[in-house]
């Protein structure tokens, strides 16, 4: 039983709407046969380790009894999910699929971190295959002993998984809706996104004061902050030495507690010491664990804990020590080990309760009872193995929260706020929690600042505390925004145009915006890291960003496929179409395939999902998605749908033609909103680029879906070019040589199809040159699509390859594309290889004459960008007049006998001479 391949998804993706793991499992047929003759018999064996497994797998387990075939794949990843929700991690997807492949099956099932889940399948899987070789009489192995299988994953998951405070936390953000982002391997958390998040760890938060952590961790100090604003504190001297603890306990007066100055946890404390005798050890003790000793007055009285949130008491609990008790039958150390079956109880911090351990404090406080670990107390005897309650080292709680006498509450609160701590708690000591401590005599030991949350989450009697749920409370008080707003977009072509004219709106708008795209990931117009950037890795590394207030995701079918989505959810989504690219890469090879992929943003969307009425595959869409409204665009004034849809008071983005040309119009509730005529958008060269005009009007509809008015649109769309610096590799148009150049990314047959009929639409006056390449990664189907769109369009055609051939042999591609041309009717002597990239675009610039058009497909952007500028044409440099007279020919025809100049009075038309 082999795992072939894993996949960890950190989001919603193609298979789940939550993060799930996915295994490629490849199962022995004969160790598929022996579980399957096993049948339910091989849950019951898996019940005896894992108790929840019979509970919480009750109805498939039945449906085994009742003749249901086993199936190997759902039995590894319920196994899985089983494994992980013994170690306190939630989950509860788990299902199988069958492979195209023989013997493979693709397992899936929930998981929490990534490490524990991973392991889960890996120990599920070696579990089982234990269990098919001793069921088989040709492997004849003994029976598995599962317990130890089980035994090493919860340690090998309790090293990796939060701890009980930061899980409380966690769960209490996750119930309020609020994201949560685990930063490191320890208790680092952050809740809530962009300039709204706010970190966590244990019970510290971002609000917590440095100072009131340095104060509450020097006991002398917070004792002296505390005594001089009247509260119940003990009589303390701060020592360095054994002879000046001598000193201050004769002082003040015995017995005496010494402790740490800086010390935690109950570490290195010793209490209840009654003379001279006892002072060396119980310094020698304190020592070792701060930088000084303190000799404190010791108070009598029960421990209790007094937790203080945002100035307000949450929870209060009465601390008791570890102890075992008697049953008149069992020894000590039998006792001991009764108690630490309590599945609560685990090492340290890692359970709700730690293990009792009968080390050298526990001996010697046995020794003065006269008791050794083989001594068989009386029933009902309680024997203490520690003198501090501390929960850390084996005391339990009893919460008392609704019992504590008012003054004691307020007390705890003055305490808290006077040392300055957001979240802090109070160690008073009183021998009745229900009477005030005037009466009582009770006292202050010591100011905790991220306190542990154990004692009051599952207290060992009593009511538990929603303590977490105060603490984020007070991070996100009611109604604060905890969330920044999420326009996520994708579709096969306009993504990263469109994802950056909606960036530019929103900037525009006042916005500091986070923007992924294939290019980079910028936050507030910079550059943070370069590359294809549209996978959930860039996604966090946005919604993570402090400075952040807005978020535009451009998410790729690669990212999707491989890695889900790096966010549950988005407020605003959009598919721009969908059509052939990428197809036979990653397990999509058809449309429909595609879709189903690129569908995930519209199911993950909550407010308005925005949708292409003009291609099939998107408009199916809305039907999958939960948002509460559906936005469509449309190049198309008379679609059908679409009109319906306006009709009902829908919202929807149409464009519409008029006497002075084509105006984006936006409609709602009814009513009829020109947002802008197409030919003022300089992106779109004065309307000329359909596709543009198309990411325009994605743009605008997201916008206008997150709030934004019609003139911060108009703004944003009327100052966003097709410029390199605003958009690299994007429609760059470079008119400076006297010709035009035209540099794109375009990489599939839609896209390229747009350039062909933008060039189409500007009339070159002269030739026309293309130099045309195609993915190596591609179909050869994929080449002959593209050579389809650009044959019989231009006069000179130049077939290249990119950098990266992806597999294929250098000069592969560009023989296709030329066959693939030659196959569409163009004359063979129009054609030329030239494989590199850079040698074609040098190429092409070198036969270009005046008034000739370059239209230039290339993969490395910045390097084509910068050998297009610093060219400069054998003719020398192009009139004065080029670009006026380039205005004037993109809107009307040159009569002829005339032609364009530009002098003072501007751009006119005159004979030619």
């Amino acid at each position: 039983m082999n795992i072939d391949s894993t996949s960890v998804y950190v989001g919603p993706n193609v298979h789940a709407s939550a993060p799930v793991i996915r295994l490629g499992l490849d199962v022995k047929p004969r160790y598929a046969e022996a579980l399957r003759a096993l049948g339910p018999a091989v849950a019951d064996r898996l019940a005896e380790v894992l108790p929840g497994f019979a509970r919480d797998e009750a109805d498939w387990i039945a449906a085994l009894r009742d003749g249901a075939v086993l199936s190997v794949g759902d039995l590894v990843a319920k196994l899985a999910l089983q494994l992980q929700r013994a170690a306190g991690i939630d989950g509860d997807l788990a299902w199988s699929e069958p492979s195209d492949e023989p013997d493979l099956v693709e397992v899936f099932y929930s998981y929490e971190n990534e490490d524990i889940g991973l392991e889960a399948g890996e120990v599920a899987c070696d579990m089982l295959a234990a269990i098919a070789r001793a069921a088989d009489p040709e492997e004849g192995e003994p029976e598995p002993v599962l317990d130890d299988d089980v035994e090493d994953f919860l340690i090998y998951a309790e090293k990796r998984s939060l701890g009980p405070s930061a899980m409380e936390l966690v769960r209490a953000a996750r119930s309020r809706d609020i994201p949560v982002y685990r930063l490191n391997d320890a208790s680092l958390i952050q809740v809530g996104q962009g300039k709204y998040q706010q970190r966590i760890e244990a019970a510290l938060t971002s609000q917590t004061s440095h100072i009131a952590v340095e104060l509450a961790s020097d006991k002398n100090m917070c004792n002296q902050i505390l005594s001089d604003l009247g509260l119940p504190v003990p009589k303390q001297r701060l020592v360095y030495d054994v002879d000046e603890a001598l000193g201050a306990a004769d002082r003040i007066g015995y017995p005496v507690v010494i402790k740490p100055l800086d010390g935690n946890h109950g570490r290195g404390v010793t209490v209840n010491i009654t003379g001279e005798e006892g002072v060396p050890a119980a310094f020698a003790t304190a020592d070792a664990e701060g930088s000084a000793v303190v000799v404190e007055t010791m108070l009598r009285g029960d421990d209790h804990r007094l937790l203080v949130v945002n100035g307000t008491l949450v929870a209060a609990a009465r601390r008791v020590p570890g102890h075992v008790k008697g049953d008149g039958r069992s020894t000590i150390a039998e006792l001991v080990e009764i108690v630490n079956q309590d599945p609560r109880r685990g090492i340290g911090h890692e359970n709700v309760l730690t293990r009792l351990e009968l080390d050298e404090q526990a001996l010697r406080l046995l020794e003065e009872r006269g008791y050794t670990t083989e001594t068989v107390p009386p029933e009902g005897e309680e024997v203490y193995l520690r003198k501090t309650a501390n929960i850390s080292t084996g005391g339990t709680a009893v919460d008392v929260t609704d019992t504590i006498h008012p003054d004691n509450k307020l007390m705890a609160e003055r305490a808290i706020r006077a040392i300055g701590l957001d979240v802090g708690a109070v160690d008073f000591l009183t021998t009745d929690i229900t009477r005030s401590y005037r009466e009582t005599g009770g006292g202050i030991c010591e100011i905790n600042a991220g306190p542990g949350l154990r004692m009051h989450i599952a207290p060992s009697e009593g009511k538990p505390r929603d303590v977490g749920g105060a603490i984020i409370d007070m991070l996100f008080p009611p109604g604060s925004q905890s969330r920044v707003p999420i326009a996520a977009l994708t579709g096969t072509n306009g993504k990263t145009t469109c994802s950056r004219m909606l960036a530019h709106i929103l900037k525009m708008a006042g916005h500091v915006v986070g923007q992924t795209s294939t290019d980079a990931v910028m936050i507030d117009g910079n550059v943070t890291v370069k590359g294809d950037m549209t996978g959930p890795v860039s996604a966090k590394m946005v919604l993570r960003d402090p400075s952040v207030d807005i978020a535009v995701l451009e998410t790729a079918r690669g990212g999707i496929v491989r890695s889900g989505l790096g966010y549950n959810f988005c407020d605003v989504g959009a598919v721009l179409n969908v059509t052939s690219d990428h197809l036979g890469l990653g397990g999509v090879d058809t449309l429909d395939g595609l879709a189903r992929v690129k569908r995930v943003i519209a199911e993950v969307t909550r407010d308005t999902v925005v949708l292409n009425a003009d291609n099939e595959y998107t408009l199916k869409m809305a039907a999958h998605s939960p948002a509460k409204q559906i936005m469509y665009v449309t190049r198309n004034p008379d679609h059908e749908l679409v009109r319906e849809h306006i009709r009902l008071g829908k919202r929807a983005i149409v464009l519409e033609q008029g006497m002075n040309g084509d105006q984006i119009v936006i409609y709602e509730n009814g009513t009829q909103m020109p947002l802008i005529w197409t030919h003022l958008i300089p992106a779109t060269l004065e309307g000329k680029a359909l596709h543009n005009v198309e990411n325009a009007m994605f743009a605008a509809g997201m916008a206008f879906a997150l709030g934004k008015t019609l003139d911060q649109i108009r703004q944003g769309l009327r100052t966003f070019d097709n410029t390199f610096f605003q958009s690299p590799g994007r429609m760059n148009v470079f008119d400076e040589h006297g010709f035009r150049v035209i540099l794109d990314y375009g990489h599939n047959e839609a896209a390229v199809a747009a350039m062909v009929d933008l060039v189409d639409r500007l009339k070159p006056r002269g030739r026309r040159i293309v130099c045309v390449t195609c993915p190596g990664d591609r179909r050869d189907e994929d080449v002959t699509a593209i050579a389809a769109k650009v044959a019989g369009h231009f006069d000179s055609y130049i077939c290249h390859r990119d950098d990266n051939v992806r597999g294929r042999a250098p000069d592969e591609m560009p023989r296709l594309m030329q066959a693939a041309l030659i196959a569409q009717g163009v004359d063979p002597a129009a054609i030329t290889i030239i494989e590199e990239e850079d040698k074609a675009l040098a190429a092409a610039l070198e036969q270009a004459q005046r008034d000739d058009l370059i239209l230039f497909f290339c993969e490395n952007i910045t390097r084509s960008w910068k050998q297009i500028i610093h060219f400069t044409p054998a003719f020398g440099a192009p009139e004065e007049d080029t670009v006026a007279r380039r205005m004037a020919e993109t809107a009307f025809d040159i009569p002829a006998g005339y032609t364009v100049i530009s002098d003072e009075r501007g751009v006119l038309i005159a004979p030619q001479e």
